[in-house]
Formats: C-alpha cells, structure tokens, sequence
C-alpha cells in the first residue's frame, strides 16, 4: 500500500500546530491586508523543510471565501516515489481585525495553527512570505510556479534579518513529474491520521511535524 503523506503551505499545507497560533517574537504581520486580493491559487517556492512535505514536488495551495467570513484552504503536492497526487483540505479564520494577516488555520478539528503573512507584494498580490507560529516555519509562496531570481533573493535577505535559519531554505520542484498518476482521479484522498502530539518549548501540544496552513500531524508508523 502507498504510504501516507499530508501535504499543506504555506498556503503551502500551509504549518498548522496544534494548539499554536501565535508569532514568533519580533515579526510583525501584514497591515492592511485585503482577504479578497489574497484567494486563489499559489505555488509553494521555498520553505524551511519539515517531514510532512519532504520529498514532494508541485506544491500549492488554494484559498476560497466561505459565507461565514472565513477561508477554505486546500494543499496539494505530488509524490513521484508514489507517483501520485496528495491532498489536504481545512479552514481558516482570521484571529483579528480581517486588514491584518493573522490567521488560524485547522485541518483536523479542534487542532489549529498560525498562518502569518509578513512580507507582501502589495501591488498584484503576486508574491508572499508566510511564518507559523515559531522561525522553524517558513514559506515563500507566489502565484506563478516560478519567481524572479532577483525577488526571491530579496525575500530570503528579509528572513535572514528577520532571524530565520536560511541556510536550511529549499526550493521547490515544479518541474513535471515523469511517472502518470493513477487515472482514478489523480487525487490521493487523505483519511483518518492518528494523532502523535509531543511537547516542545515555546509552544505546549506541539504536534511532530509541520506543514502549510494548520495543525499538522504525523500518521503512525
């Protein structure tokens, strides 16, 4: 049987850990925000790595408005050692004011995490950079599957003095995978996880693992 991965980001998967929805010290988010700019699809560009997105390619997410004001989410990245697509639904909810870009993000109820957006293209919206809850959980999402060189180094100069790790900094694989997925559909529909929650300091009920956009779990081995 394949095995199971849960993708997310950053909105992405965007990182959901349970119980943690806070900012890492000394980031601020976006002011200003406008939600409806915000929706649609993005591709995930960098990220700080994690196991719950290790080894997959093609990573996005998507946003749509829900009539009770808050967001749906949905992650997808490909497996090409599975030769298959991952998928990964949830919701989220602005923990504030909607004009500043603070989220909580949930996949599996009632665990949810932060999703900060704290560097943005403010002109098209083209390009974002996401933080969790702590500086192990980044992301640099855009709308296209590529970003400038000369903008990507920009954002990852931003990190740098914002305190993150970037020299642990990947980049995404967008390229096309060589293998067909399964023609039932394409999409690898994630069931039940069994939760494995441990503690870790700054951040009680830690779940072990992360991913974009919500509380993250880690299926049993």
């Amino acid at each position: 049987m394949p095995k199971t991965r849960h993708t997310a980001a950053p909105l992405l998967a965007l990182t959901l850990l349970a119980g943690c929805t806070g900012i890492p010290d000394g980031i601020t988010p976006v002011q200003g925000f406008e939600p409806k700019r915000y929706l649609g699809d993005w591709h995930e560009i960098m990220r700080l790595d994690h196991r719950f997105e290790r080894g997959l390619t093609q990573l996005s997410a998507r946003y749509a408005a829900r009539d009770d004001g808050s967001l749906s989410v949905a992650n997808r990245g490909f497996d090409p050692e599975e030769c298959a697509w991952q998928d990964a639904d949830g919701s989220a909810v602005f923990q504030g004011a909607r004009d500043v870009a603070s989220l909580s993000v949930t996949f599996f109820w009632p665990f949810a995490g932060g999703y900060h957006v704290i560097a943005l293209d403010r002109e098209g919206y083209d390009w974002a950079m996401v933080a969790g809850p702590t500086r192990d959980h980044l992301w640099i999402l855009a709308r296209d599957a590529e970003m400038a060189p000369e903008i990507r180094a920009d954002l990852v100069a931003q990190t740098r003095e914002l305190g993150f790790p970037v020299e642990e900094l990947i980049l995404v694989d967008h390229s096309p995978s060589a293998c067909i997925p399964d023609a039932r559909g394409d999409r690898a529909r994630l069931g039940p996880v069994p939760l494995r929650l441990m503690g870790r300091p700054g951040c009680r009920g830690h779940a072990s693992g992360r991913s974009p956009l919500g509380a993250v779990f880690a299926p049993q081995a």
